[in-house]
This record gives structure tokens, C-alpha cells and sequence, in this order.
């Protein structure tokens, strides 16, 4: 079993802690959803992290909302990169898989999909695959 690396993002509406919850709870159920064999009990770690401007809550709250108990969280602020993607949540799953890494669906949201366009198209792909029965390798 190998430990893999799963990212997301997505954006808050405001900088209130119920937007910023929301925001992550969504991302984590999507990140779930898009990978179906992971259980919470694989998970060895998440790292949070927030653009400058989000500081009402720690989205790790959400995790513990969502009743992801067990797993070692953490949050931390992006660098202020210049034109950076405001009010932006990225999240950085440790999951001890058998899944090789190019089989990881990693789930950007809302206005983040700007960040990875190239796995925002590889999660539509994937899901158009599992909607419509034409799984396999392609």
C-alpha cells in the first residue's frame, strides 16, 4: 500500500465561517465522491490552506463537522502570490491506497478549477466514464 497525494480547491463566498465550512465541506464530500474507495480510516493526514484573506474559521472544522474523526489536520495561509486566487481553500489528502497515483481524482470547484485545468477535465472525464457504464482504460 502506497500513501497518495490528493488536492482540491474550491472558494468561499465570504469571508464569514459558515461560508468557509460550506465551502470546505462541499470539497471534501466532492473529493470522496470522485475517489469511492476511500474510506476516512485510510486517510493518514489533511493539510488546509487558506488565501490571506479567509480567517474566520479553520476549515478543518469541517472535517470534524463531517465526522472525519481520527485523522491529523492542519491549516496553514497560502503565499500571497500576486493576482492569487482570492477567498480560495485548497486541501491536501494523505491517503494510504493500492491505487496508483494517475487513478486519483483530485476535485477543483467553482472558480479554482482555474488552478488545474488539466485535472478538472480528467475528473469530468472520469465521471462521464462512471455515469454512462464506459469505464476502463483509455
Amino acid at each position: 500500500m502506497s500513501i497518495r497525494g490528493v488536492r482540491g480547491a474550491t472558494v468561499a463566498t465570504a469571508n464569514r465561517a459558515d461560508a468557509i465550512l460550506a465551502a470546505t465541506q462541499e470539497l471534501l464530500l466532492a473529493i470522496r465522491d470522485a475517489n469511492p474507495t476511500m474510506q476516512t480510516e485510510d486517510l493518514a493526514s489533511i493539510l488546509f490552506t487558506v488565501s490571506d484573506e479567509l480567517d474566520a474559521v479553520y476549515p478543518a472544522q469541517a472535517a470534524h463537522q463531517l465526522e472525519w474523526s481520527g485523522i491529523p489536520l492542519i491549516c496553514a495561509r497560502e503565499i500571497p502570490v500576486p493576482g492569487g486566487l482570492a477567498n480560495c481553500i485548497r486541501v491536501l489528502i494523505h491517503w494510504n491506497t493500492y491505487l496508483p497515483q494517475g487513478e486519483i481524482q483530485h476535485i477543483y470547484l467553482k472558480d479554482a478549477a482555474r488552478l488545474r485545468p488539466d485535472w478538472v477535465a480528467q475528473a469530468l472525464k472520469a465521471a462521464t466514464k462512471a455515469e454512462t457504464g464506459t469505464g476502463g482504460v483509455s
